[in-house]
């Protein structure tokens, strides 16, 4: 089902009832094309006194042949902005932020992009630090909110050391491929990163196993990993055996139909992956909603081991077996439910919040081993399963976030192929939620 209203009100007629009368106006947003510049308009850059990332940021930017400016120029209309507040080490030399922002606030164009570079508090050098650093936060959620137009803001922490290592990261978040990631805040860790041949085809020679790919955002998974160059291997149970063999060989992949929860489901995986695996997605999930107190023990027990006991099964074998390796990518799709809670999914909620501490519990030793692991937490995502909520609780998810309309399965899946790419090799550890920007929270 289509998001009508939003359709509606990118007519002449709707524009002008929704001017008048007040109502949200869900923006058209920009999202990946082929060929397409990393911003709509020129950059403008700028940084704090003593900042450390300008140079590196201005030097990866030439090289993807963007206008970078550094400076306010009359009457310009700016593509994205980029501010190194990674030179603030007090709370005083946070009114940086202002003098860049405050005229500049104005002159982002829709569906442009604000990116503000720091320093993890935990890394700082003093407590001062620490706090104007904690500060940049507040500045980027509040922004968020406040350009609107489709225009996205985000934080990227980078570690000292991890300068030349955030070129996937800020041109995914630049891109058209974050249009519904906004909010954020991200964490580059130090070390170098192998920078792909192509930056358009970065998987080109990896395999990627997809799980839950018959349909939905799994389906959509599959296919942006394969346009992005892997070999998808896309995995689901028996029961959606046609619908995924249609996604297997639209993507020209590999189906596999294997019921996850079966007691001889790492056995069988492991001897389908027999030459190993260098990207995982975890999609595949179930609900079964009750109020706790009307929930029977099936359903709990269903939700936790397809959700969440699945994926740990999975990383086991393929670790312990050496299945994935140095350079290798796991992803979980965990939910904002996982974040926020939910009421009558207590289970989908535990298990997502599962989710998220899989990923925050094996980083560091999945580091070690030159694996990264990341999660991303959906929001409102236009589904099979979205469309059958019932009409105002679905017109509430769509409405109650910066960018007033549900988010699509290819906004998750741009999000996850960016982490899966080996020039996010620092980046791990992280949960990035793809919700639009929730108008209640982060």
């Amino acid at each position: 089902m289509g998001d009508t209203y939003a359709t509606f009100t990118n007519t002449g007629l709707g524009r002008t009832v929704v001017r008048r009368l007040g109502l949200p106006d869900p923006p058209r947003l920009r999202r990946h094309e082929p060929d397409a510049p990393l911003a709509p308009g020129p950059v403008l850059l700028g940084a704090a006194p003593g900042g450390r990332l300008g140079c590196p940021v201005r030097d990866l930017l030439d090289r993807a042949g963007t206008d970078v400016r550094g400076g306010i120029e009359g009457g310009t209309r700016y593509g994205a902005l980029i501010f190194d507040a990674t030179g603030i080490l007090d709370s005083a030399g946070l009114r940086a932020l202002y003098d860049f922002f405050h005229p500049a606030a104005r002159s982002v164009l829709g569906s442009g992009r604000v990116v503000v570079l720091g320093t993890a508090p935990e890394l700082c050098g003093s407590a001062r630090e620490a706090t104007a650093q904690r500060a940049l936060e507040g500045l980027v959620r509040s922004i968020g909110k406040e350009f609107g137009r489709g225009v996205t803001a985000q934080l990227v922490y980078v570690a000292p050391g991890g300068e030349e290592a955030i070129e996937s990261t800020l041109r995914f978040l630049l891109s058209g491929r974050s249009a519904y990631v906004s909010g954020q805040v991200i964490r580059v860790g130090a070390g170098p990163a192998t920078a792909p041949a192509d930056w358009d085809r970065p998987l080109a020679g990896k395999i990627a196993l997809v799980t839950g790919a018959a349909r939905g955002i799994g389906a959509a998974t599959a296919r942006v990993l394969a346009r992005d160059g892997a070999e998808v291997i896309a995995l689901d149970v028996p029961a959606a055996g046609d619908a995924l063999a249609d996604v297997a060989n639209e993507v020209r992949g590999r189906a596999l139909q294997l019921d996850l929860t079966a007691p001889d489901s790492g056995e069988r995986l492991a001897a389908h992956l027999t030459g190993g695996v260098d990207v995982v997605v975890h999609n595949a999930g179930i609900t079964r909603d009750k109020t706790i107190a009307r929930m029977d023990a099936a359903r709990w027990d269903s939700v936790l081991d397809v959700n969440l006991a699945g994926p740990e099964r999975i990383n086991d074998v393929l670790v312990e077996r050496g299945l994935i390796g140095d350079g290798g990518r796991i992803v979980g799709v965990a939910s904002i439910a996982g974040i926020a809670g939910n009421r009558g999914q207590t289970n989908y909620a535990t298990s997502k919040a599962g989710v998220i501490g899989l990923v925050q519990s094996c980083a560091p030793d999945l580091a070690g081993r030159g694996i990264t692991i990341n999660a991303v937490a959906p929001g409102f995502i236009e589904t099979a399963m979205t469309a059958r909520m019932p009409v105002l609780l679905r017109e509430a998810g769509r409405r109650m976030n910066s960018m007033t309309q549900g988010g699509l399965p290819i906004d998750v899946a741009e999000t996850v192929a960016w982490l899966a790419s080996p020039g996010s090799g620092t980046v791990t550890g992280n949960v990035v939620r793809v919700c639009g920007q929730s108008l209640l929270g982060a």
